[in-house]
């Protein structure tokens, strides 16, 4: 077994017997304990009780952080025309068609979103195994897949974060960075776990939300209490 070094020794030692925090108690001990020489992202994950494989329980959505994530998003947008210039002026990283298609199947990433117009998509399609594991697959659903490609842009780089529950029905995102000041950080956390609750499924049966958990990137996580990252 590996050596955990000093700093990862004291941060877990802070951590012991905390469990089923208030967001906020749970915000101040992730940031007193980030100690990375870098601004790390405070990370959320929710267990939930669904079973992702079946269509009726898939919990999938987006939501506008209200105090943005902190995070340069780069947007990739399939467009022609006008919505192309449309996207570039709206800030854009990467613009393209059937040239942005080759880009990607021969693997080249270098986004975090990606947007479509409608009459893209049967490009787009063709992209569904490398773009669709990677959740990057445009989407009506998240607003993804839309004729307003500037507002889609805007969003993105705004601070709006999309989630979908894994096979075993966890969701990960990040809500903000340890530099936020302990309210902007639990406003985003209430704000992303209003959402998750508001896109309960139908399927869903019993405890919905069974588990909320914080951390930084590099540091330990800890439970926070169900009511209080209800709580708005």
């Amino acid at each position: 077994m590996a050596k955990l070094g000093k700093r990862t020794r004291t941060a877990r030692e802070a951590f012991v017997g905390k469990a089923d925090l208030s967001v906020e108690e749970a915000v101040a001990l992730i940031k007193a304990n980030a100690s990375a020489k870098f601004d790390e992202t405070v990370e959320i994950a929710m267990n939930l009780g669904v079973d992702p494989r079946h269509a009726d329980q898939m919990v999938r959505g987006v939501v506008g952080l209200p105090n943005g994530t902190g995070k340069d998003v780069r947007v990739a947008v399939f467009a022609r025309g006008a919505k192309a210039d449309e996207a570039k002026a709206a800030g854009a990283d990467i613009v393209g068609a059937e040239d942005l298609m080759e880009i990607i199947q021969g693997g080249k990433i270098e986004f975090d979103r990606c947007i479509a117009t409608p009459d893209m998509m049967p490009v787009v399609g063709r992209l569904g195994k490398v773009l669709g594991p990677r959740n990057l697959m445009p989407n009506p659903k998240v607003g993804t897949v839309t004729m307003d490609v500037a507002q889609a842009v805007k969003n993105a780089k705004g601070g709006e974060v999309q989630f979908k529950a894994e096979k075993a029905g966890v969701i990960h995102a990040g809500v903000g960075k340890v530099s936020f000041d302990d309210q902007k950080l639990a406003e985003n956390i209430r704000a992303f776990v209003g959402a998750v609750a508001r896109a309960r499924p139908t399927g869903a049966k019993g405890t919905y939300m069974k588990k909320v958990s914080l951390s930084s990137t590099m540091g330990p996580g800890v439970s926070v209490s169900v009511d209080s990252a209800m709580t708005e």
